[in-house]
C-alpha cells in the first residue's frame, strides 16, 4: 500500500520573452512562456500518494499490438515481447503495472487479476514469464485497448498514470468515432506514450492518440529498435514528478485569447483544450511534468489604447488541478504585457523567440501540407511546401528535421527553399519526415 507523503517534486519557474510594444491602435500580442521545471523542490498544500523513498507513486499500463499483422516478419512480435520485457526492468519498485494484449479485442496478459502488479523483482520476472505466452493473431480495435487500460490504472490511487501503446497496422476493426470517444474517455485520467513499428501503421491515427493523451508519437521503422526505445519511454516515465499540470491564463476584460499553443519541444496546439477556470481564466492541460523545459506561445487581442498608455495582457501561472474544482497553485508566475508607443523602432521589432516559434510552428504546418500533397499527385504543390520546409528547417537550425526532409527532396538551394521531389522515396522515410514533423529546436542563443 502507498504512504502518503509529500513527495520531492521539481521547482517551477515562468520566463516570458516578447516585444510588448505595439504601434498606436496596435492589437495583437504575441509572447513565448518558457516553463521550466528543475529538481529540488516540494509540493506544498494537500497530501499525494508517495512511495517509501517519499517518490510520486506511478501506475503504467504497457499495450501491446498483438494482431495477425505481428507476425510478417515473424521477427517483430519476437522484437515487441523483448521490448516490453525491457520496459518492466526498467520500471522502479513500487510502481503499479500490467501488460495489455491488444487486438480486436483488448486482454490482460499481466497480472491478469483486474488489477495492477506491484513492481518488484519477484513480479517483474513473472511479467517476463507472462510475456512468452504473447501471440500474434486477430484485428486490431486501439480503443478497446485504451479503454481496458483506463479501468486497470484507475484502481490504484497513484499519483502518476501512464500508458505505453504500440501498434503495427492501421485501426481496422473499430470506427474512427469509436476510438475518438475512447480517447475522450481517457483524455486527463492518463498519459500515454505511442509508437508505430514497420510502415503499415496510420500516421494520423498514432499521433492522434498521442496528442489527445499528452504523451509523445514515435515511428520505430526497423522491429529491432523496439526494445531500446521502449526503455527510453518508461525511463522518461519514470522522471516524471508530478501529473496534471495546466497552465493558468488570466486575461482582462476586453481582451480575446487567440491561441495558446506548446511550440517546443514539439508544436501542439491547446486552444480548444481550455477548461474555465473562474472570471477571465482558464486551463490549459500539459501533462505530466518531470525535470524539464517547454515553451508556449500565446497570442491575445488587447483593446487598443493611447500612446503611452500600458496594460497587463495576460498573466500565466502553473496549477493543478484538484477533483473539489479548486486547483493547487505551483508558485510560478509569468505577465504578459502591452505598452503603445511612436517609437517605430521599438514597435516594429520582433522578439526573436516569437520569430523562431512563428517559423517552427509554420515548418510543421508546411510539411503535413507538403506530404498530403505528394500523397494525391500534386507535385508542384508539394515542391512548393517542403522547399518551403527545407528553408525554415534551414533557417532555424533545426537539423534533425533538415536531414529528414533530404530523405524526401533533392535540396538545391537551402536559404531559398529550392529543391526538387526525390521519384523514389523509401516509405519508412515519409513516415518518419511525417510523425517528426512537429518536434522543433530553441532558438538559438
Amino acid at each position: 500500500m502507498a504512504n502518503f507523503a509529500k513527495p520531492s517534486v521539481p521547482r517551477f519557474s515562468v520566463d516570458v520573452y516578447q516585444n510588448e510594444y505595439l504601434p498606436e491602435g496596435g492589437r495583437e500580442v504575441n509572447a513565448i512562456v518558457t516553463v521550466t521545471a528543475t529538481g529540488g523542490g516540494t509540493l506544498g498544500g494537500g497530501l499525494s500518494p508517495a512511495t517509501s523513498d517519499g517518490r510520486p507513486s506511478a501506475a503504467v499500463a504497457i499495450m501491446v499490438d498483438c494482431s495477425g499483422s505481428m507476425d510478417y516478419p515473424p521477427t517483430k512480435m519476437r522484437n515487441a515481447r523483448d521490448a516490453t520485457a525491457a520496459a518492466v526492468d526498467t520500471l522502479r519498485d513500487g510502481t503499479h503495472f500490467a501488460v495489455i494484449a491488444g487486438t480486436h479485442v483488448a486482454a490482460e496478459v499481466y497480472p491478469g487479476d483486474g488489477g495492477l502488479a506491484v513492481a518488484s523483482p519477484t513480479t517483474r520476472h513473472r511479467a517476463k514469464q507472462a510475456l512468452r505466452r504473447l501471440a500474434s493473431g486477430g484485428g486490431t480495435a486501439i480503443g478497446t485497448w485504451l479503454r481496458l487500460a483506463d479501468r486497470l490504472l484507475s484502481s490504484a490511487d497513484v499519483a502518476l498514470r501512464h500508458g505505453i501503446l504500440l501498434t503495427d497496422g492501421r485501426n481496422e476493426h473499430e470506427s474512427p468515432e469509436d476510438l475518438r470517444a475512447a480517447l475522450d474517455a481517457c483524455a486527463g485520467r492518463f498519459t500515454c506514450d505511442a509508437r508505430g513499428v514497420g510502415t503499415d501503421w496510420e500516421v494520423k491515427e498514432v499521433t492522434g492518440i498521442a496528442s489527445a493523451l499528452l504523451g509523445t508519437a514515435d515511428i520505430v521503422a526497423d522491429p529491432a529498435g523496439l526494445a531500446a526505445d521502449f526503455t527510453r519511454m518508461m525511463e522518461t516515465a519514470m522522471g516524471k514528478e508530478v501529473a496534471d499540470v495546466a497552465l493558468r491564463v488570466w486575461t482582462p476584460v476586453g481582451t480575446t485569447l487567440r491561441y495558446v499553443k506548446q511550440v517546443g519541444p514539439a508544436v501542439e496546439d491547446l486552444t480548444a483544450r481550455r477548461t474555465e477556470a473562474g472570471p477571465r481564466a482558464g486551463d490549459y492541460p500539459t501533462g505530466s511534468w518531470g525535470d524539464e523545459s517547454r515553451d508556449y506561445h500565446l497570442c491575445v487581442e488587447v483593446p487598443p489604447a493611447g500612446l503611452g498608455r500600458e496594460m497587463l495582457a495576460a498573466r500565466v501561472s502553473l496549477v493543478v488541478p484538484q477533483p473539489d474544482g479548486s486547483a493547487q497553485n505551483l508558485g510560478a508566475q509569468g505577465l504578459v504585457r502591452a505598452v503603445w508607443t511612436d517609437d517605430m523602432t521599438a514597435s516594429t521589432a520582433i522578439s526573436p523567440q516569437v520569430a523562431h516559434y512563428t517559423g517552427q510552428a509554420e515548418l510543421a504546418q508546411v510539411i503535413k501540407q507538403g506530404l498530403d500533397l505528394r500523397k494525391v499527385g500534386d507535385f508542384d504543390g508539394a515542391t512548393a511546401k517542403l522547399g518551403r520546409a527545407v528553408q525554415l528547417a534551414s533557417a532555424s537550425g533545426n537539423a534533425d528535421t533538415a536531414k529528414l526532409l533530404s530523405k524526401v527532396v533533392d535540396v538545391v538551394d537551402a536559404a531559398t527553399g529550392t529543391v526538387r521531389l526525390k521519384t523514389r522515396v523509401a516509405q519508412a522515410d515519409e513516415m518518419t519526415l511525417e510523425t517528426r514533423s512537429t518536434k522543433t529546436v530553441r532558438v538559438k542563443k
